[in-house]
């Protein structure tokens, strides 16, 4: 039940379980994430196949990103414009809070939400073709796995909120079991890859999205005075470009495979 209350939050996907999940089981659905994720990566790796026989690659994998978009409801692509506005300016903590609860979007959440998804983009179809399908399945899983630390890791901003319910169960331990399924999920991709050393591939690509993820949550943690719902959202969007863009860096300079 705490993977079908994971996958409820993170998809627009209906499922046939009617039954709503407890409090206890969406806050601790947190080690779920990066199975959510990899179902989301193979829909999108199976869009991407389908559509690449019948468009030019760079229009199929500009759709895999709009549908990537569409799978969870542009919950937290929200999320980062939401808190792309709240970085905006030199302010405290609670004013930033507030631009970020402002339903309107504000030119910083505006530029932010194009900037993404125009690298998102760019780095997706900077990738070999032939490597984009397990690209388009690591990067969520990997990004699910970050979003799990990060609301771990970090304290809550606020008293009250979306993500109070998830940190308020999230331990340690639940971060061991998403890392662990992280590991399985990526290393296998890499196996079926053929990528050499895969091993070396999977503890490459996570390590290098986390210390980007680590970076980004740190100056959220310092401006915000803590995380919020927002926050998750944007880590999830940060974490999918550093993925896309690490694949790319190691495809590029032949580092772990060969592209």
């Amino acid at each position: 039940m705490k993977f079908l209350a994971a996958f409820r939050f993170l998809t627009v996907i209906p499922l046939p379980v009617k039954r709503e999940a407890s409090a206890e089981e969406v806050g601790g659905s947190v080690a779920y994430f990066p199975l959510v994720g990899l179902v989301i990566g193979l829909i999108l790796a199976a869009l991407y196949w389908l559509l690449s026989q019948i468009l030019p690659a760079s229009i199929a994998g500009g759709l895999a990103i709009v549908a990537l978009v569409l799978l969870n409801g542009a919950l937290h692509l929200d999320g980062f414009i939401d808190t792309c506005d709240g970085l905006a300016g030199n302010k405290p903590a609670e004013d930033r809070w507030q631009a970020m609860r402002d339903s309107r979007v504000g030119a910083f959440g505006v530029v932010g939400g194009v900037l993404l998804l125009l690298v998102k983009y760019i780095s997706l179809n900077s990738l070999p073709r032939d490597l984009i399908p397990a690209s388009l399945v690591v990067m969520p899983v990997v990004s699910r796995w970050l979003m799990v630390f990060a609301i771990v890791a970090y304290p809550y901003a606020r008293p009250t909120g979306l993500g109070t319910v998830f940190k308020q169960q999230a331990t340690w331990e639940k971060f061991g079991l998403a890392t662990f399924f992280t590991l399985l999920v990526i290393g296998g991709v890499m196996w079926w890859r053929g990528v050499p050393h895969f091993y070396v591939a999977t503890l490459a690509v996570m390590a290098g999205a986390w210390l980007a993820a680590f970076g980004w949550t740190q100056h959220l943690n310092r401006k915000f005075a803590g995380l919020t719902g927002d926050s998750y959202g944007a880590v999830n969007e940060f974490a999918e470009v550093s993925a896309l863009i690490i694949i790319s860096l190691f495809a590029f300079n032949h580092w772990l495979w060969v592209a």
